[in-house]
């Protein structure tokens, strides 16, 4: 095998094609992904932002795509270039897109709060502009942020034990991924069961399907048949030839199965959009960029250190990517992005196990980067959009949920099991508070307004709050410190427990206000005192037991 610094051979007889069948299944899961964060962007913008869905088309998604676009192509020639070195054909491109929290967060905490406090001084449609402009200074200022990062991460990822790593990605992918496209399955079972039986019999056992047809491709098709089979067969109300007391509650089911299914809305009209240098609005946002640095700068690390955590899980699963091009490129594709009016950082994707195991290779990377920049610039997300439910394709999202979990466990030593399972409860938290507060916010009030007095004491909302603010970094060192302790490593432990109490006392992690409940962070000097000082103590504890620890066996007693 070649080392890494020795120049790259192109006579190795391995072939790597760029595009191998597999790659069309993980290509579908990818690309609904992007395609899912990109219809969230329109449809919150328009509705919090008061950017008109046309700018959004001409101004935003252009830019995105290029990004997309930019950062597909890097990875897969990543890993074109690894397996020529090599000599391997089975290496696998690191997934690449949107990054969802930063585009909810820069939404609803930055974009939305600039629009609402501008509209009476500038008007709706100047409240509007100035909510992008400080929009894209945030996706350049996480860009910048993520790009220096690339600088220390390698020694990150190097002091940071393997199950810490893949723990919060998996809290990550069993609450945020298999959870809530889970409960969508089900929620909609007519439309999604059948297609995620389809993706769990393929790629749960490997038996091939009739024709060599991808799993992921035929739950599509099945998925989009049964939709627009259901809807018109309402349409033309084939249940009239039942009796009533039967039809009435076929044509309910149905009814719900298919609301958000409009045929009205499929109307396919392209236009060129193609990406527009915005550098000179960009600079018009930078006067609010003090003001909102508080939720930029933890989206920045979260993204930093998922992306991190991603080239970790790679690595677990064959594929050693260098740390600092995967995240320096990364970094810089916001960048870029920012520059051409974009508000949405880039990331690199959980699922990289997922789409190994699928067989992908470097095309389905590649494709998803051509395939979302033609529909941006094309002019034809809304179309896209009308056309394909979600439920056809979640199954995929599912699967790749599941594998992640699962590598959490398999790629690590067996004694450090339960350093993995402690790094799962902040991610499992902050899933349950979104799905709380949505709850909440569906009945037309918020945290802010019911307060704690307003929630069931038994809830625990203060401790789901705490643990749901820097989550991520709060799983990763929780996980860090499991391994440490079940190694007998306690002064290392302690360095831990020291980061967790320095990050709680400025409110990296865990600090909340409890008259307002619903702020996404709650930095400043001594706002996370409750949470620095326990963490103190107890890297005093461990410094005075190191000795004794030393003594001790790593492993006794497990």
């Amino acid at each position: 095998m070649q080392q890494q610094d020795e120049p790259v051979p192109f006579d190795i007889p391995t072939k790597y094609p760029i595009f191998v069948r597999r790659d069309l299944d993980g290509f579908f899961g990818l690309f609904v992904d992007n395609l899912v964060q990109i219809l969230v962007i329109t449809s919150l913008c328009t509705a919090m932002a008061g950017l008109s869905a046309d700018f959004i088309f001409k101004n935003v998604l252009p830019a995105v795509a290029l990004s997309v676009l930019v950062g597909n192509l890097f990875y897969s020639w990543q890993a074109w270039r690894l397996a020529k070195r090599e000599g391997r054909a089975d290496v696998t491109a690191l997934p690449y897109g949107i990054n969802t929290p930063s585009v909810i967060a820069f939404i609803l905490f930055i974009m939305a709060p600039v629009y609402a406090a501008n509209k009476a001084t500038f008007g709706d449609q100047g409240a509007a502009m100035l909510a992008w402009k400080v929009g894209m200074v945030s996706c350049l200022a996480s860009g910048v942020i993520e790009f220096l990062g690339a600088f220390a991460a390698g020694w990150l990822r190097s002091v940071t034990p393997r199950a810490a790593l893949l723990g919060s990605l998996a809290g990550i992918a069993i609450g945020f991924i298999s959870m809530t496209f889970t409960l969508q399955a089900f929620e909609r079972p007519l439309l999604a069961l059948v297609p995620l039986g389809v993706i769990l019999i393929q790629y749960f056992s490997g038996v091939r399907l009739p024709l060599g047809i991808p799993a992921g491709m035929l739950a599509l098709i099945i998925g989009s048949a049964t939709a627009w089979g259901l809807k018109y067969g309402l349409t033309h109300d084939w249940l009239a030839i039942l009796p009533g007391h039967l039809a009435e509650p076929i044509r309910a089911g149905v009814s719900f199965e298919v609301a958000h299914i409009k045929p009205e809305n499929i109307v396919f009209s392209p236009k060129l959009y193609l990406p527009i240098l915005a550098v000179k609005d960009l600079l018009g946002g930078f006067s609010q960029l003090t003001t909102y640095i508080a939720v930029i700068v933890p989206m920045a690390l979260f993204n930093l250190i998922g992306s991190l955590q991603n080239i970790e899980s790679a690595e677990a699963e064959g594929d050693r990517y260098a740390t600092f091009p995967s995240l320096a490129v990364n970094g810089l594709c916001s960048i870029v992005a920012a520059a051409f009016g974009s508000c949405f950082p880039t990331t690199i994707y959980i699922g990289h196990a997922g789409w190994k195991r699928l067989g992908a290779r470097t095309g389905y990377s590649a494709l998803n980067g051509i395939v979302i920049s033609a529909l941006c610039w094309g002019g034809l997300i809304g179309f896209a959009n009308s056309l394909i439910p979600q439920e056809a394709i979640v199954g995929i999202l599912v699967w790749i949920a599941v594998i992640i979990g699962a590598q959490a466990f398999q790629a690590i030593p067996r004694a450090h099991a339960p350093a993995v399972v402690l790094a799962l409860f902040p991610t499992l938290a902050a899933w349950g508070l979104v799905v709380l507060n949505q709850g909440i916010i569906s009945a037309k009030s918020g945290l802010d307004a019911i307060g704690l007095a307003g929630i069931d004491p038994n809830a625990h909302l203060g401790g789901m709050i705490s643990l749901d603010h820097g989550f991520i970094i709060t799983s990763m060192a929780w996980g860090a410190l499991g391994v440490c302790l079940i190694e007998r490593k306690f002064f290392a432990a302690a360095n831990w427990t020291a980061a967790m109490a320095f990050m709680s006392f400025f409110g990296l992690i865990h600090a909340w206000n409890p008259v307002a409940l619903s702020s996404p962070v709650y930095a400043g000097i001594g706002t996370g005192w409750r949470y620095a000082i326990p963490y103190a103590i107890i890297t005093l504890i461990l410094l005075a037991l190191a000795p004794r620890a030393a003594k001790t066996p790593a492993g006794a007693g497990h």
